[in-house]
């Protein structure tokens, strides 16, 4: 089996843009404070993006370029850091953005979703691969303690199909779906079963849509070769059309867990 890659801890393109960030901010003799008032986020989403472990958006670049003055100088520089609409590597800043959104909506066409996994669930998918099944179980964190932060609003929307899609043994999948529906039951979590009946852009492939405290958006789109994070506004363009796409095809909450309890007896039990 050949040896699985490590993702490396820093990006380099981060780490570029938020350390000349920083450099032409002191220049100015602006302060993180400042910036964080013209771009309405906090203090600290500055200095992580100047320390390199957030991703700046191309709306709060352009409100710095013109604090800054710089005319067009830190625009240009994440442009050049950028391909495609997302930092190099693509994968790297996923879950620092899942930690730091306001709210997340989540598609997945094929199986639950890993926010809301059990240990059992996520231990098939992984085939026992102890260390990604932690990885992922601790970044459910966000939905109930979140570091201290306010939990993060979940929409997640559910294929039917993946109610009735065997993982690991009969009792594993049972014990995923009453957990979904134990999930549903908190606040800033909302499950919508989508219909399967019918053709849509979801059946594409699954995504995330963040949206963050100054209210921009960064989505995470899976495809059949790796994964991408974007914030391209074509991109979100498209997405935010497939999300209305498949909440009209959507049961209510009380209805989507319905579905699911009965799923459970005449399937899982």
């Amino acid at each position: 089996m050949p040896t699985r890659r490590q993702r490396p801890k820093e990006s380099p393109a981060l780490i570029a843009f938020g350390g000349q960030m920083r450099r032409m901010r002191e220049a100015k003799g602006i302060t993180q404070q400042s910036i964080a008032d013209h771009a309405n986020i906090s203090k600290g989403q500055v200095s992580r993006i100047e320390n390199g472990t957030r991703r700046a958006t191309r709306a709060f670049v352009e409100v710095v370029d013109r604090l800054l003055e710089a005319d067009g100088a830190l625009i240009k520089l994440w442009l050049d850091l950028n391909r495609n609409g997302h930092p190099v590597p693509i994968w790297f800043d996923w879950p620092k953005i899942e930690s730091d959104a306001a709210t997340l909506v989540s598609w997945e066409p094929m199986l639950i979703a890993g926010l809301v996994q059990t240990p059992a669930y996520a231990s098939a998918l992984l085939r026992g691969n102890q260390e990604a099944v932690e990885a992922r179980l601790s970044r459910q964190d966000v939905l109930t303690n979140n570091e201290g932060r306010v939990p993060t609003d979940l929409v997640l929307l559910v294929d039917e199909q993946a109610l009735y899609r065997p993982v690991g043994t009969p009792e594993t999948t049972r014990g995923q779906l009453e957990h979904l529906i134990e999930m549903s039951m908190l606040p800033n979590v909302t499950v919508q079963v989508v219909l399967a009946s019918g053709e849509h852009d979801g059946n594409m492939g699954a995504f995330v849509v963040a949206t963050m405290d100054d209210r921009s958006e960064v989505a995470y789109v899976e495809t059949a070769i790796r994964a991408i994070t974007t914030d391209d506004p074509t991109d979100l363009a498209m997405l935010t059309r497939t999300m209305i796409a498949l909440r009209s095809r959507a049961l209510t909450e009380d209805m989507s867990r319905d579905l699911m309890r009965k799923v459970i007896q005449e399937r899982w039990t």
